[in-house]
């Protein structure tokens, strides 16, 4: 019964491509459709080496989105007793607004409830996410040094002096 039940909720969910109503110059996350592993250079703000991870991108909801899932330590490294630190097992939904020409982004990580909604554009060869978290703080997520097996994501989030931007997440990709 479970077997079926997922199954379904597996076909209802996935879509084997983008939507002809997500116009194909507005595409910025298709290329990212995969499994990827991650090298964590930096996250929250301090350096911490050797962190691992890895994210899974794939076309959901009749090719109208894009769904991704972060996982930090990677699944191999998972422990029941994993404290919240370095912790991520979260989801990011990427929805076409062709009322703004952009993308809507709502991530959440139910490890630490931690919420961000952006919205995100191409900015010259990079893609840039900008949003503001429940408290008010700006936060800027970019795709950057994107290749077809690579790219560089830097997670910022704006100072209290309005002027500073601190990196909080680095992480480099490779596609799997």
């Amino acid at each position: 019964m479970l077997s079926s039940m997922t199954d379904r909720f597996h076909d209802a969910l996935m879509a084997p491509g983008r939507s002809p109503e997500v116009p194909a110059q507005h595409d910025l996350y298709g290329w990212l459709v995969g499994s990827w592993e991650l090298d964590i250079l930096r996250y929250k703000g301090a350096a911490t080496p050797g962190l691992k991870g890895e994210v899974h991108f794939a076309w959901v909801l009749e090719g109208r989105a894009i769904e991704d899932i972060w996982i930090m330590p990677r699944l191999g490294d998972r422990r029941a007793a994993l404290t919240k630190a370095n912790n991520m097992y979260g989801v990011t939904f990427r929805v076409w607004d062709p009322s703004i020409e952009a993308w809507l982004i709502r991530w959440i990580n139910p490890v630490t409830c931690h919420l961000e909604q952006q919205i995100g554009r191409r900015s010259g060869a990079d893609i840039v996410q900008i949003g503001a978290r429940a408290d008010g703080t700006p936060t800027r997520w970019r795709y950057t040094e994107i290749t077809a097996d690579a790219f560089r994501w830097i997670g910022e989030s704006l100072a209290p002096d309005g002027v500073t931007w601190r990196l909080e997440g680095e992480f480099r990709a490779k596609r799997i």
